[in-house]
């Protein structure tokens, strides 16, 4: 089967890294995998384009090159991964009505309220009609789910949870160590492990909540450090932070590919990020493979990644205080630290293994395109 993908929010090779990106590419990979041809058929990111004259013709331009290129491909199916109003896909919806193909949703988005703004009005509507002219959409966040099926039928929603592949993020004892030696830190240190892109929004929240509840750990538990894989336009502000917060105890590993994560996840006893915010937080699923126990808020979609009391502690959000109290608890009982992480590793191999989490997907596409 050969499948059109396309990304309105960001292309697949979009230099900044984040979870959407990384889902993105995940999915792409997986098709793949079960033997599907899926070619990105345009580059077009429709991020806020109708704000201006340039906008409109850019988009213009890209529907036009989009439509050659899937022509020439000669798609079964078309997915558009990602839609909302921020980024609606005006290519994609369009095209395969054209061309009389399905037009099918991956991860799309929907709010009401973004009618009632001047600034959203018009993605909010753009957005409504690439959902009302989907054949079939794929939520795989449960908070998005009800508002889905306001515009869509429930026959015509399919939930997929979020994955990875496990087998790209395996605990390795031996490269951990090696992390440790080349930063200093001894084999008894304890080690925690955060990583995010500094922007100036909930990530950069996040960051400053999470050296908030270390400074309040370092006061009861002075020994540790804790490693901050990631970078951004808020690195020094971030740095400043970190050194007021636990003077020292912070090492910047800078931006870290996503491939050579694993060594730094193996190097660490807890993965801790609060994930203000967060829709899901791919970075949960990675640590939890390399056998990282999670301490996190309980807030946003971070409960549909980590279980919570199984994989990892999950938190009220307060002063920083229950934060600190949960990684001090999992450093002093290291049964109940590899209980979890033994726990995390099982949990995404038989829950959140994206190549098991495909195949209904690659299912409900084959039946798709043949009902025509």
């Amino acid at each position: 089967m050969r499948i059109a993908f396309y990304c309105p929010n960001k292309p697949l090779d979009h230099p900044n890294p984040s979870g959407d990106l990384v889902i993105a590419k995940g999915l792409r990979t997986a098709l793949t995998l079960f033997g599907h041809e899926c070619a990105e058929v345009t580059k077009f990111r429709s991020r806020w384009f109708w704000q201006s004259f340039q906008g409109w013709m850019a988009a213009l331009a890209g529907f036009l090159r989009a439509l050659r290129t899937t022509r020439r491909f000669s798609p079964h199916v078309w997915i558009t991964y990602h839609t909302y109003y921020k980024s609606p896909d005006v290519i994609g919806l369009w095209i395969s009505r054209f061309l009389r193909i399905p037009y099918v949703l991956v991860q799309p988005m929907f709010g009401t309220m973004r009618r009632k703004n001047s600034r959203t009005r018009i993605g909010y509507y753009l957005n409504r009609i690439a959902l009302k002219s989907a054949r079939h959409a794929f939520v795989n966040n449960l908070d998005d789910m009800g508002a889905i099926r306001r515009i869509m039928p429930p026959e015509r929603i399919t939930y997929l949870p979020p994955g990875i592949f496990p087998g790209l993020f395996q605990r390795n004892e031996e490269e951990g160590l090696r992390v440790r030696r080349s930063l200093g830190i001894t084999p008894d240190t304890p080690l925690l492990m955060t990583a995010a892109r500094f922007r100036d929004d909930v990530k950069f929240r996040s960051l400053e909540y999470l050296f908030r509840s270390l400074k309040l750990l370092q006061s009861r538990w002075p020994d540790f450090y804790v490693i901050v894989a990631g970078d951004g336009p808020m690195e020094n502000r971030l740095r400043e932070m970190a050194e007021e917060s636990v003077p020292g105890r912070a090492v910047f590993l800078g931006r870290v590919p996503r491939d050579g994560m694993t060594a730094y996840y193996s190097a660490a006893d807890l993965f801790v990020f609060p994930g203000i915010g967060e829709s899901l937080g791919m970075v949960f699923l990675e640590a939890q493979a390399c056998g990282l126990p999670v301490v996190a808020l309980d807030t946003a979609g971070v409960p549909q990644v980590v279980r919570q009391g199984e994989t990892g502690i999950l938190v009220p959000q307060d002063d920083g205080g229950a934060m600190a109290s949960a990684v001090e608890r999992l450093l002093k009982d290291r049964e109940t630290r590899m209980r979890l992480g033994r726990n995390g590793m099982r949990y995404v191999a038989r829950e959140r293994n994206l190549e098991k989490n495909t195949i209904e997907l690659s299912a409900v596409l084959e039946a798709i395109v043949r009902e025509g």
